[in-house]
């Protein structure tokens, strides 16, 4: 086996704890920063666990997220026309031109005829009448075009027994529509 010289490197001071010629003690804390390094990337990987899991089920709530109320829309107070039931009270120039026609919405032949008869019986302008082009409405619905025509619509919508009233021009061959649904009750033969 080869044999080498003693140099100054084989002399080593007393008092030195290291081993080799470039290991020194480590500088005391160093464990402490490695495990506060560990908790903080453990606590970022959970928040954007949580995130993720947030994302692609909506019913899952963040526990940290607070609920925000949702604000509850203050109801518009609509001011409507008072309904005109006497059909005398009015201009008769304004009853001579004034045009309804009564649409049956329903399956049933001829409630047409027997709303339309209901409402001149009431003494209303006698109303044209026909099949609706969908048989299939739930509800009746007075329809009226010009907005001066309100009440008239709501006093028609008391005869015929109608809880809907709607302003709208789908209708422009008369100034009020009575679409008849499946809720219109004709009146009790008498």
């Amino acid at each position: 086996m080869a044999t080498f010289p003693r140099d100054r490197f084989d002399d080593i001071p007393g008092g030195v704890d290291r081993v080799g010629a470039h290991r020194a003690p480590g500088p005391r804390g160093r464990g402490w920063i490695r495990f506060a390094w560990a908790v903080v990337a453990t606590a970022v990987l959970t928040v954007a666990g949580l995130f993720v899991v947030a994302t692609f089920d909506p019913s899952f709530k963040l526990p940290f997220a607070e609920d925000t109320p949702t604000p509850t829309p203050t109801p518009t107070v609509i001011e409507t026309a008072d309904p005109i039931t006497d059909p005398a009270s009015l201009d008769p120039a304004y009853l001579e031109q004034l045009t309804l026609a009564v649409l049956n919405g329903t399956p049933t032949q001829g409630l047409s005829n027997t709303a339309g008869d209901q409402i001149a019986a009431a003494g209303w302008p006698n109303p044209s009448r026909a099949a609706a082009s969908n048989t299939e409405e739930p509800t009746t619905v007075v329809y009226y075009s010009n907005p001066d025509d309100e009440g008239v619509a709501r006093g028609i919508a008391l005869v015929v027994g109608a809880t809907e009233v709607q302003l709208s021009d789908a209708f422009p061959v008369a100034a009020i529509t009575i679409v008849l649904g499946a809720d219109y009750v004709p009146p009790a033969a008498g």
